[in-house]
Parts: C-alpha cells; structure tokens; sequence
C-alpha cells in the first residue's frame, strides 16, 4: 500500500485533535457539575499542554530563520490581541458559572472557537515540519483539547443546556481546527518561504492565548502552587516526546 497523501494525513489527525473534545464531556456526565479546583487545574493542563506545542514549535521549526519566526510571534500576539478588541471579548472570564450575562454563553463559543482556529493553523504549520512531528503535536493538542472542552461544558451545563447539546456545541467549535490545519498546510506547501513566519505566529498566539485567558482565573480556582506544577508537567511532558519526533 502507497504512503497516505499528506493532505488526507493532515485532514485525519487534525479530526482526531477536534473530536477528542468530546472526551471533555465525561467529567460532567459523571458528576454532575465540575468544581471550581477542577476547572482551574484543567485550564492548567490545558495550558501546559499549549506551552509545550509552542515551544516544541519553536524549538525543532525554527532554525537560521529564527528572526522571522521573532516576528511572526510578534503579529501572532498583536493579531489575537486586536481581533478579540474586535469583536468585544478582550475581557471575558472563560469560567464564570454564575451571574453571567445572557450574551455570556455567546461570548464563550466564539473565544473557544478563535481558540481552536489558532490550534488549526500550529498543527498544517507542525505537519510542514515533518509528518511524524506533525502527529505528535496533534496528539498533543487533542489532549489538550479535553480538558479545555470540560471546562466549556461546564459553563454552558451552567447556562442549562442539555448534556447533548453542550457536547454537540462543544465538538463544533473545534470543527475549524481541521479546516486552519488544512487551509496553513496547502498554503504553505504552495508559498514555503511562509513557514517559520506561521509558526511564529502560532507560537505567539498559543503563548498569548495560554498567557491572558487560560492560566489567570485558574490561579483563583485552584490556588498558584497546585496550579503552576499542573502547567509545568504538562509542558514537560509534551516537550519529552516531541523532541526526538522531527
């Protein structure tokens, strides 16, 4: 049998990240409603997780062209900054249970979507690298992807949606993930001279993203110790198997 086409490859792991969110349903099944310490140390697997995609990005994607991807990183933080002043989001908490507004459950599938996009485009820019490096920060992201989607399921259980319909809403905002994967691995295919300025930008949105949204409010849920040992191992963990996978 031939190799697998490299874009169908991109297109399948890709799907596997987005669909692993489902799995992020289960804690809500089992029990009920999450707890606050619970969501604050899934944010901070969830971050560990992005932190070590993005270093792992930097690390084995970049080599003499190190000051493009500087400046990709830079237009990646300032594109996310200004696309969530855009669109109104800059300021929404991600773990707000009670007392939300009614846009509040909005608010939050479309940062989580914006979310997912920047995962899309980290995943075609890794698959560029190699394929096998490519797989592993699929599989790292669709890890990530679970507990950022209990977390999701959460709030929107907490708006009283049905179990179903937040799992369905919680699968279909990763849907884009796929699609930013394939869209950055054709492109770049195409223009190869873009490629460490896409992992630059990845890079910094990932950074940005874990930075500013995920990690501050779990400090509140789960304390900063407990919390900064989560994101550590995580991160760790992620760099520990990607390193030899280029």
């Amino acid at each position: 049998m031939g190799e697998l086409d490299p874009v169908l490859a991109v297109v399948a792991w890709s799907s596997l990240a987005a669909g692993a969110a489902v799995l992020g349903v289960v804690p809500q099944a089992l029990m009920g409603r999450v707890s606050l310490p619970l969501m604050g140390w899934g944010n901070a697997l969830a971050s560990g997780l992005m932190l070590g995609v993005a270093y792992s990005l930097l690390y084995v994607g970049l080599d003499e062209t190190v000051f493009f991807g500087a400046v990709g990183a830079v237009v990646g933080v300032v594109f996310v900054r200004l696309t969530h002043f855009g669109i109104g989001v800059q300021d929404v908490d991600l773990n707000r249970l009670d007392d939300a507004g009614s846009a509040y459950g909005y608010q939050v599938l479309l940062v989580n979507t914006m979310h997912s996009a920047y995962e899309g485009i980290a995943i075609g820019a890794a698959m560029l690298v190699s394929l096998p490096f490519g797989i592993s920060m699929a599989v790292a992201l669709a890890l990530h992807n679970i507990p950022e989607a209990m977390v999701l399921t959460a709030v929107l259980r907490s708006r009283g949606l049905r179990l179903d319909h937040a799992a369905a809403l919680t699968m279909g905002v990763n849907l884009n993930q796929v699609l930013l994967a394939v869209v950055t691995f054709s492109v770049v295919t195409a223009l190869p001279w873009l490629l460490p300025w896409v992992i630059g930008f990845s890079v910094g949105a990932l950074i940005y993203l874990v930075l500013v949204e995920l990690l501050p409010e779990s400090y509140h849920q789960a304390g900063p110790t407990s919390i900064a040992l989560v994101t550590l191992v995580a991160m760790g963990i992620v760099v520990a198997l990607t390193g030899g996978a280029a």
